[in-house]
C-alpha cells in the first residue's frame, strides 16, 4: 500500500520554466503523484511538447506562454490558473537564464546584468507574490519551492549576475518561510548540482570542464531532471508540512567532496 502522505490528488502546482530541464522533472513527478500541473515557458514548441507529455499522465495538465520578467504577464497567467483549476497549492518559480557571452566582470554591460536579474530575480518575485496572494486567500496553506544554484554558495567566475540572483533567491525564501508560516505555507530552496539540461549542454561537451568536474562528483555522473521529481513531490505533499526554511542540496555529493 502506498504511503498516503505523498498523494497529491486534488492539488494544483504552477511550475515556471516547466517545459524542460529540472522544471519538467518536477512536473512529471507531481503529475504522477496525482496533482494537476500548469507549466509556464516562453518557447511555444517546447510548451506544446511538454504539455502533450504531461497530459499523457494527467489529462488536465496545461502549458502557458509566459515571460516571468513581465509583471503583467505573470499576474495574467496566475489568474488564468485560478480560473482554470480553482486554486493553487504549490508554486515552483524555476524559470531562469544564465549569463550570456561570459566575459570578465569588468566588461559586463548594464544590459548583461539586467537581463539576468529581470528573469531570475524579478520574475521570481512577481511569481511568488501572485502565488502567495492566492494561497493566503484560500486559507489552506501551500508550498513554495525556489530553484537556486551552487553558485549561490560557491565562487562563480564571470557569472556574477546569475550567482547574485540565486543567492538572493535563497534569502527571499528564508524570509518567506518565516512570514508565511502563520498561513501554513512552507518555503524551501533546492540547490541542484551539475544537471544535464540544455543550459549545461555546451559545458558538458567541453573535455577540460568534464575532466575537472566529474572527479569531484562522488556519484560519478551528471544529474538528470528526473532526479528532482521526488523532492518536488515530497515538498508539495502533506508529509513535509513541518519542513520549511531549508536549503536542500541535490548534487551527487559535489558540494561536500
Amino acid at each position: 500500500m502506498a504511503y498516503e502522505g505523498f498523494d497529491l490528488t486534488g492539488k494544483v502546482a504552477v511550475i515556471t520554466g516547466g517545459n524542460g530541464g529540472i522544471g519538467l522533472g518536477f512536473a512529471r513527478a507531481i503529475a504522477q503523484a496525482g496533482a494537476e500541473v500548469s507549466i509556464w515557458g516562453t518557447n511555444p514548441e517546447k510548451n506544446a511538447a511538454a504539455e502533450k507529455e504531461l497530459q499523457a499522465i494527467c489529462p488536465t495538465a496545461s502549458a502557458t506562454l509566459c515571460d516571468v520578467s513581465d509583471e503583467a504577464a505573470v499576474e495574467e497567467a496566475m489568474a488564468a490558473v485560478v480560473e482554470r483549476y480553482g486554486r493553487i497549492d504549490a508554486c515552483f518559480p524555476n524559470a531562469g537564464i544564465g549569463t550570456q557571452n561570459q566575459k570578465p566582470f569588468f566588461e559586463h554591460s548594464t544590459e548583461d546584468w539586467h537581463r539576468v536579474i529581470d528573469v531570475n530575480l524579478h520574475g521570481v518575485f512577481y511569481t511568488l507574490r501572485a502565488a502567495t496572494k492566492q494561497m493566503v486567500a484560500q486559507g489552506e496553506g501551500g508550498t513554495l519551492v525556489t530553484t537556486a544554484s551552487g553558485t549561490a554558495i560557491q565562487g562563480s567566475p564571470k557569472g556574477q549576475a546569475y550567482a547574485s540572483t540565486k543567492g538572493a533567491m535563497i534569502s527571499m525564501m528564508l524570509a518567506l518561510s518565516v512570514e508565511m508560516a502563520r498561513y501554513k505555507i512552507t518555503a524551501n530552496a533546492i540547490i541542484p548540482g551539475w544537471v544535464d539540461t540544455p543550459m549545461t549542454e555546451n559545458l558538458f561537451k567541453w573535455d577540460k570542464f568534464v575532466s575537472a568536474v566529474m572527479p569531484r562528483i562522488p556519484m560519478r555522473r551528471w544529474g538528470t531532471p528526473d532526479d528532482f521529481g521526488a523532492i518536488a513531490v515530497y515538498l508539495m505533499s502533506d508529509a513535509s508540512r513541518w519542513h520549511t526554511g531549508d536549503v536542500i542540496k541535490i548534487d551527487g555529493g559535489f558540494s561536500i567532496f
